[in-house]
Protein backbone atom coordinates (compact mmCIF):
# COMPACT_ATOMS: atom_id res chain seq x y z
CA UNK A 1 0.00 0.00 0.00
CA UNK A 2 1.45 3.39 -0.99
CA UNK A 3 1.32 6.50 1.20
CA UNK A 4 -1.65 8.03 -0.63
CA UNK A 5 -3.73 4.88 -0.18
CA UNK A 6 -2.67 4.60 3.46
CA UNK A 7 -3.78 8.19 4.19
CA UNK A 8 -7.12 7.71 2.45
CA UNK A 9 -7.74 4.42 4.26
CA UNK A 10 -6.93 5.97 7.65
CA UNK A 11 -9.25 8.92 7.24
CA UNK A 12 -12.04 6.79 5.75
CA UNK A 13 -11.78 4.27 8.56
CA UNK A 14 -12.47 6.96 11.16
CA UNK A 15 -14.62 9.22 8.93
CA UNK A 16 -12.14 12.00 9.57
CA UNK A 17 -9.84 12.55 12.55
CA UNK A 18 -12.24 13.97 15.14
CA UNK A 19 -15.00 12.72 17.41
CA UNK A 20 -17.15 14.14 20.20
CA UNK A 21 -16.69 12.72 23.68
CA UNK A 22 -19.14 13.29 26.53
CA UNK A 23 -18.08 14.92 29.79
CA UNK A 24 -20.89 13.28 31.79
CA UNK A 25 -22.12 9.71 32.07
CA UNK A 26 -25.84 9.13 31.56
CA UNK A 27 -26.64 5.70 32.99
CA UNK A 28 -29.95 6.20 34.81
CA UNK A 29 -32.93 8.56 35.15
CA UNK A 30 -31.14 10.67 37.75
CA UNK A 31 -28.19 11.27 35.42
CA UNK A 32 -30.59 12.05 32.57
CA UNK A 33 -32.47 14.55 34.69
CA UNK A 34 -29.28 16.44 35.56
CA UNK A 35 -27.62 16.36 32.14
CA UNK A 36 -30.75 16.88 30.07
CA UNK A 37 -34.43 17.23 30.91
CA UNK A 38 -35.70 18.55 33.24
CA UNK A 39 -32.39 19.85 34.63
CA UNK A 40 -31.41 21.92 31.61
CA UNK A 41 -34.46 24.12 32.16
CA UNK A 42 -32.68 25.57 35.20
CA UNK A 43 -29.72 26.50 33.00
CA UNK A 44 -31.87 27.81 30.19
CA UNK A 45 -33.84 30.15 32.45
CA UNK A 46 -30.68 31.45 34.11
CA UNK A 47 -28.85 32.04 30.83
CA UNK A 48 -31.92 33.62 29.23
CA UNK A 49 -31.76 36.33 31.90
CA UNK A 50 -27.96 36.48 32.01
CA UNK A 51 -26.61 35.49 28.54
CA UNK A 52 -23.00 36.01 29.62
CA UNK A 53 -23.31 32.97 31.88
CA UNK A 54 -23.48 30.65 28.85
CA UNK A 55 -19.67 30.61 28.89
CA UNK A 56 -19.71 29.24 32.42
CA UNK A 57 -22.39 26.61 32.00
CA UNK A 58 -22.16 25.48 28.36
CA UNK A 59 -19.47 24.33 25.96
CA UNK A 60 -19.47 27.79 24.35
CA UNK A 61 -16.97 28.88 26.99
CA UNK A 62 -14.32 26.46 25.75
CA UNK A 63 -15.08 25.94 22.05
CA UNK A 64 -13.19 27.53 19.15
CA UNK A 65 -14.67 27.74 15.65
CA UNK A 66 -12.18 26.87 12.89
CA UNK A 67 -13.64 28.48 9.77
CA UNK A 68 -12.61 28.34 6.11
CA UNK A 69 -14.05 29.04 2.67
CA UNK A 70 -11.23 27.16 0.96
CA UNK A 71 -10.21 30.10 -1.25
CA UNK A 72 -6.49 29.95 -0.43
CA UNK A 73 -5.36 26.55 0.85
CA UNK A 74 -1.58 26.37 1.22
CA UNK A 75 0.00 24.78 -1.83
CA UNK A 76 -3.38 23.99 -3.39
CA UNK A 77 -5.01 27.37 -3.98
CA UNK A 78 -8.78 27.79 -4.32
CA UNK A 79 -10.15 24.29 -3.79
CA UNK A 80 -13.49 25.30 -2.31
CA UNK A 81 -15.11 24.99 1.13
CA UNK A 82 -15.32 21.19 1.04
CA UNK A 83 -11.71 20.88 -0.09
CA UNK A 84 -10.64 23.09 2.82
CA UNK A 85 -12.29 20.90 5.46
CA UNK A 86 -9.46 18.35 5.89
CA UNK A 87 -7.05 21.18 6.74
CA UNK A 88 -9.15 22.68 9.49
CA UNK A 89 -10.14 19.26 10.78
CA UNK A 90 -6.43 18.48 11.13
CA UNK A 91 -5.85 21.74 12.98
CA UNK A 92 -8.77 20.96 15.31
CA UNK A 93 -7.03 17.69 16.12
CA UNK A 94 -3.80 19.57 16.90
CA UNK A 95 -5.68 22.00 19.15
CA UNK A 96 -7.01 19.09 21.18
CA UNK A 97 -3.89 16.94 21.26
CA UNK A 98 -1.36 19.70 21.89
CA UNK A 99 -3.30 22.17 24.02
CA UNK A 100 -6.47 20.51 25.24
CA UNK A 101 -8.54 23.05 23.30
CA UNK A 102 -11.87 22.05 21.78
CA UNK A 103 -12.20 23.28 18.19
CA UNK A 104 -14.80 22.46 15.57
CA UNK A 105 -14.17 22.73 11.80
CA UNK A 106 -16.73 24.71 9.82
CA UNK A 107 -16.79 25.50 6.10
CA UNK A 108 -18.61 28.52 4.70
CA UNK A 109 -19.61 28.98 1.07
CA UNK A 110 -17.60 31.50 -0.95
CA UNK A 111 -20.07 34.31 -0.45
CA UNK A 112 -19.42 38.09 -0.46
CA UNK A 113 -17.48 39.47 2.51
CA UNK A 114 -20.50 40.94 4.31
CA UNK A 115 -22.43 37.68 3.95
CA UNK A 116 -19.45 35.74 5.34
CA UNK A 117 -19.17 38.15 8.26
CA UNK A 118 -22.91 37.93 8.97
CA UNK A 119 -22.79 34.14 8.94
CA UNK A 120 -19.96 34.00 11.46
CA UNK A 121 -21.44 36.76 13.58
CA UNK A 122 -24.81 34.98 13.71
CA UNK A 123 -23.28 31.77 15.09
CA UNK A 124 -20.57 33.39 17.22
CA UNK A 125 -22.56 33.02 20.45
CA UNK A 126 -21.73 29.33 20.41
CA UNK A 127 -17.98 29.93 20.58
CA UNK A 128 -15.23 31.36 22.77
CA UNK A 129 -13.04 32.31 19.81
CA UNK A 130 -12.83 32.37 16.00
CA UNK A 131 -9.89 30.91 14.07
CA UNK A 132 -10.01 31.83 10.37
CA UNK A 133 -8.10 29.66 7.93
CA UNK A 134 -7.20 29.55 4.23
CA UNK A 135 -9.17 32.62 3.15
CA UNK A 136 -7.75 34.52 0.18
CA UNK A 137 -6.45 38.08 0.28
CA UNK A 138 -7.71 40.74 0.18
CA UNK A 139 -11.08 39.46 1.43
CA UNK A 140 -9.42 37.90 4.48
CA UNK A 141 -8.26 41.34 5.68
CA UNK A 142 -11.74 42.81 5.57
CA UNK A 143 -13.38 39.72 7.08
CA UNK A 144 -11.01 39.63 10.03
CA UNK A 145 -11.23 43.37 10.66
CA UNK A 146 -15.02 43.41 10.63
CA UNK A 147 -15.32 40.39 12.87
CA UNK A 148 -12.74 41.77 15.30
CA UNK A 149 -14.67 45.05 15.47
CA UNK A 150 -18.07 43.44 15.93
CA UNK A 151 -17.39 40.46 18.20
CA UNK A 152 -16.36 40.38 21.83
CA UNK A 153 -14.31 37.21 21.44
CA UNK A 154 -10.83 36.78 19.94
CA UNK A 155 -10.66 36.58 16.14
CA UNK A 156 -7.45 35.17 14.69
CA UNK A 157 -6.39 34.42 11.11
CA UNK A 158 -3.65 31.81 11.21
CA UNK A 159 -2.28 32.69 7.77
CA UNK A 160 -1.83 36.27 8.97
CA UNK A 161 -1.07 36.46 12.69
CA UNK A 162 0.28 32.93 13.03
CA UNK A 163 2.79 33.36 10.25
CA UNK A 164 3.79 36.84 11.36
CA UNK A 165 4.43 35.74 14.95
CA UNK A 166 6.60 32.76 14.07
CA UNK A 167 8.59 34.76 11.49
CA UNK A 168 9.29 37.51 14.04
CA UNK A 169 10.33 34.88 16.60
CA UNK A 170 12.82 33.39 14.17
CA UNK A 171 14.10 36.77 13.05
CA UNK A 172 14.76 37.87 16.65
CA UNK A 173 17.24 35.03 17.10
CA UNK A 174 18.55 35.14 13.53
CA UNK A 175 19.63 38.74 14.14
CA UNK A 176 21.52 37.63 17.24
CA UNK A 177 23.32 34.89 15.34
CA UNK A 178 24.20 37.33 12.56
CA UNK A 179 25.50 39.83 15.13
CA UNK A 180 23.04 42.52 14.09
CA UNK A 181 20.46 44.68 15.82
CA UNK A 182 16.91 43.56 15.09
CA UNK A 183 15.65 47.09 14.50
CA UNK A 184 18.49 47.91 12.12
CA UNK A 185 17.80 45.00 9.79
CA UNK A 186 17.06 45.69 6.15
CA UNK A 187 14.43 43.16 5.17
CA UNK A 188 12.85 42.28 1.84
CA UNK A 189 9.57 40.35 1.90
CA UNK A 190 8.77 38.46 -1.28
CA UNK A 191 5.07 37.63 -1.51
CA UNK A 192 2.66 40.20 -0.08
CA UNK A 193 -0.53 38.21 0.29
CA UNK A 194 -2.19 37.49 3.62
CA UNK A 195 0.94 36.09 5.26
CA UNK A 196 3.40 38.55 3.74
CA UNK A 197 1.37 41.65 4.54
CA UNK A 198 0.63 40.57 8.11
CA UNK A 199 4.32 39.80 8.59
CA UNK A 200 5.32 43.21 7.25
CA UNK A 201 2.88 44.92 9.62
CA UNK A 202 4.10 43.02 12.68
CA UNK A 203 7.79 43.54 11.85
CA UNK A 204 7.09 47.24 11.40
CA UNK A 205 5.28 47.45 14.74
CA UNK A 206 8.16 45.54 16.37
CA UNK A 207 10.60 48.23 15.23
CA UNK A 208 11.88 46.96 11.87
CA UNK A 209 11.20 49.96 9.65
CA UNK A 210 13.47 49.23 6.69
CA UNK A 211 11.16 46.91 4.76
CA UNK A 212 10.85 46.34 1.02
CA UNK A 213 7.75 44.51 -0.23
CA UNK A 214 7.87 42.61 -3.51
CA UNK A 215 4.97 40.86 -5.20
CA UNK A 216 4.07 39.63 -8.69
CA UNK A 217 4.49 43.01 -10.41
CA UNK A 218 7.62 43.96 -8.48
CA UNK A 219 8.13 46.33 -5.55
CA UNK A 220 4.83 47.47 -4.02
CA UNK A 221 4.54 51.25 -4.13
CA UNK A 222 1.86 53.51 -2.70
CA UNK A 223 0.15 54.50 -5.97
CA UNK A 224 0.25 51.28 -7.98
CA UNK A 225 -3.36 50.36 -8.72
CA UNK A 226 -2.35 46.84 -9.68
CA UNK A 227 -2.09 46.14 -5.95
CA UNK A 228 -4.95 46.21 -3.44
CA UNK A 229 -5.46 49.04 -0.97
CA UNK A 230 -4.07 47.04 1.95
CA UNK A 231 -0.78 46.52 0.11
CA UNK A 232 -0.45 50.12 -1.10
CA UNK A 233 -1.36 51.51 2.32
CA UNK A 234 1.53 49.55 3.81
CA UNK A 235 3.86 50.82 1.09
CA UNK A 236 2.79 54.36 1.95
CA UNK A 237 3.56 53.74 5.62
CA UNK A 238 7.02 52.53 4.60
CA UNK A 239 7.58 55.63 2.43
CA UNK A 240 8.48 53.49 -0.59
CA UNK A 241 9.66 55.81 -3.34
CA UNK A 242 7.91 55.77 -6.72
CA UNK A 243 11.14 55.02 -8.59
CA UNK A 244 11.06 51.48 -7.17
CA UNK A 245 7.88 50.66 -9.06
CA UNK A 246 8.32 47.53 -11.24
CA UNK A 247 11.72 46.78 -9.70
CA UNK A 248 12.05 43.02 -9.24
CA UNK A 249 13.53 41.04 -6.35
CA UNK A 250 16.93 40.82 -8.00
CA UNK A 251 16.93 44.62 -8.40
CA UNK A 252 16.42 45.34 -4.68
CA UNK A 253 18.13 42.42 -2.94
CA UNK A 254 21.54 44.13 -2.81
CA UNK A 255 22.68 44.92 0.76
CA UNK A 256 19.55 43.45 2.32
CA UNK A 257 20.19 41.72 5.66
CA UNK A 258 17.23 39.35 5.44
CA UNK A 259 15.01 37.75 2.82
CA UNK A 260 11.59 36.49 3.86
CA UNK A 261 9.90 34.44 1.17
CA UNK A 262 6.16 33.82 1.43
CA UNK A 263 5.65 33.30 -2.26
CA UNK A 264 6.55 30.47 -4.61
CA UNK A 265 9.29 28.00 -5.46
CA UNK A 266 12.61 28.91 -7.06
CA UNK A 267 12.15 32.69 -7.17
CA UNK A 268 15.54 33.44 -5.59
CA UNK A 269 18.96 32.66 -7.07
CA UNK A 270 22.41 32.16 -5.62
CA UNK A 271 23.39 35.41 -7.35
CA UNK A 272 20.71 37.17 -5.28
CA UNK A 273 22.18 35.75 -2.07
CA UNK A 274 25.63 36.93 -3.13
CA UNK A 275 24.33 40.50 -3.43
CA UNK A 276 23.05 40.61 0.15
CA UNK A 277 24.81 42.15 3.14
CA UNK A 278 27.25 40.16 5.26
CA UNK A 279 25.79 37.14 7.10
CA UNK A 280 22.59 36.92 5.02
CA UNK A 281 19.41 35.64 6.68
CA UNK A 282 17.22 33.55 4.36
CA UNK A 283 13.69 32.55 5.32
CA UNK A 284 12.53 30.61 2.23
CA UNK A 285 9.11 29.59 3.49
CA UNK A 286 7.19 28.59 0.34
CA UNK A 287 5.73 25.08 0.52
CA UNK A 288 6.19 22.40 -0.62
CA UNK A 289 9.24 23.83 -2.44
CA UNK A 290 11.10 26.91 -1.09
CA UNK A 291 12.08 30.06 -2.97
CA UNK A 292 15.66 28.77 -3.04
CA UNK A 293 17.05 25.36 -2.21
CA UNK A 294 18.61 25.58 1.28
CA UNK A 295 21.78 23.86 0.11
CA UNK A 296 22.18 26.38 -2.71
CA UNK A 297 21.56 29.26 -0.30
CA UNK A 298 24.18 27.89 2.08
CA UNK A 299 26.77 27.50 -0.68
CA UNK A 300 26.06 31.09 -1.75
CA UNK A 301 26.95 32.33 1.73
CA UNK A 302 23.69 32.41 3.69
CA UNK A 303 24.43 32.58 7.43
CA UNK A 304 21.00 31.49 8.70
CA UNK A 305 18.44 29.54 6.70
CA UNK A 306 14.86 28.75 7.66
CA UNK A 307 12.16 26.99 5.65
CA UNK A 308 8.60 25.81 6.08
CA UNK A 309 9.68 22.19 5.76
CA UNK A 310 10.48 19.62 8.42
CA UNK A 311 13.31 18.32 6.19
CA UNK A 312 15.63 21.14 7.27
CA UNK A 313 16.62 22.90 10.52
CA UNK A 314 14.62 25.98 11.58
CA UNK A 315 11.15 24.99 10.44
CA UNK A 316 8.95 28.09 10.60
CA UNK A 317 5.51 26.61 11.24
CA UNK A 318 2.31 28.14 12.61
CA UNK A 319 1.80 25.08 14.81
CA UNK A 320 4.25 26.77 17.19
CA UNK A 321 1.67 29.50 17.72
CA UNK A 322 -2.03 28.67 17.54
CA UNK A 323 -2.49 25.89 20.15
CA UNK A 324 -0.76 27.81 22.95
CA UNK A 325 -2.18 31.12 21.75
CA UNK A 326 -5.79 30.06 22.15
CA UNK A 327 -5.11 28.27 25.41
CA UNK A 328 -3.70 31.55 26.74
CA UNK A 329 -6.45 33.71 25.21
CA UNK A 330 -9.22 31.64 26.77
CA UNK A 331 -7.48 31.27 30.13
CA UNK A 332 -6.77 34.99 30.40
CA UNK A 333 -10.04 36.23 28.91
CA UNK A 334 -8.29 38.22 26.17
CA UNK A 335 -10.61 39.30 23.37
CA UNK A 336 -8.27 40.90 20.84
CA UNK A 337 -5.12 39.63 19.10
CA UNK A 338 -3.30 42.94 18.60
CA UNK A 339 0.29 43.71 17.64
CA UNK A 340 1.54 44.03 21.20
CA UNK A 341 0.16 40.63 22.08
CA UNK A 342 1.66 39.10 18.92
CA UNK A 343 5.05 40.52 19.85
CA UNK A 344 4.75 39.04 23.34
CA UNK A 345 4.18 35.60 21.82
CA UNK A 346 7.08 36.01 19.36
CA UNK A 347 9.45 37.00 22.15
CA UNK A 348 8.31 34.05 24.26
CA UNK A 349 9.01 31.61 21.43
CA UNK A 350 12.39 33.21 20.68
CA UNK A 351 13.23 33.12 24.38
CA UNK A 352 12.95 29.34 24.43
CA UNK A 353 16.27 29.21 22.56
CA UNK A 354 18.72 30.47 25.17
CA UNK A 355 21.77 30.13 22.92
CA UNK A 356 20.62 30.49 19.31
CA UNK A 357 22.81 29.12 16.55
CA UNK A 358 22.51 29.08 12.77
CA UNK A 359 20.98 25.60 13.07
CA UNK A 360 18.61 26.50 15.92
CA UNK A 361 16.87 29.88 15.96
CA UNK A 362 13.38 28.65 16.81
CA UNK A 363 11.84 25.78 18.78
CA UNK A 364 11.02 22.58 16.94
CA UNK A 365 7.41 21.63 16.32
CA UNK A 366 7.63 18.79 18.84
CA UNK A 367 9.89 20.48 21.39
CA UNK A 368 8.50 20.25 24.90
CA UNK A 369 7.05 23.33 26.49
CA UNK A 370 6.01 25.30 23.39
CA UNK A 371 2.30 25.40 24.20
CA UNK A 372 2.95 26.08 27.89
CA UNK A 373 5.42 28.87 27.08
CA UNK A 374 3.03 30.66 24.72
CA UNK A 375 -0.01 30.36 26.98
CA UNK A 376 1.96 31.42 30.07
CA UNK A 377 3.26 34.49 28.24
CA UNK A 378 -0.30 35.55 27.41
CA UNK A 379 -1.57 34.98 30.93
CA UNK A 380 1.30 37.08 32.27
CA UNK A 381 0.60 39.75 29.65
CA UNK A 382 -3.07 39.91 30.64
CA UNK A 383 -2.14 40.18 34.30
CA UNK A 384 0.18 43.10 33.57
CA UNK A 385 -2.59 44.82 31.61
CA UNK A 386 -5.23 44.56 34.33
CA UNK A 387 -5.14 48.29 34.91
CA UNK A 388 -5.98 48.81 31.23
CA UNK A 389 -9.02 46.82 30.06
CA UNK A 390 -8.28 47.66 26.43
CA UNK A 391 -5.81 44.86 25.72
CA UNK A 392 -3.96 45.74 22.54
Amino acid sequence: MNEREDILRLHELHTGVLDIQSELSVSDRKDLGKAYTPGVAILSKLIANHPELKNRYTMSGKLVALITDGTAVLGLGNIGPAGGLPVIEGKALLYKDLAGINAIPLSVAQVPVDDFVSTVKNISGSFAGIHLEDIAAPRCFEIEQKLSDELNIPVYHDDQEGTAIVVLAGLINAAKVAGKSLNSLKVVINGVGASGLATAKLLFEAGIKNLTLVDKFGVVTAHDNRYNAYQTDMAAKLNVTADLKDKQLTDVIANQDAFIGLSDANLMTTADVNKMADSPIIFALANPDPEIDPEDAKKAGAKIIATGSSQYPNQVNNILVFPGLFRGLLAAGINHVGYELQTVVANALAGMITKPTAEKIIPGVFDKGVVDTVSAALIKYASEQEQNPELV
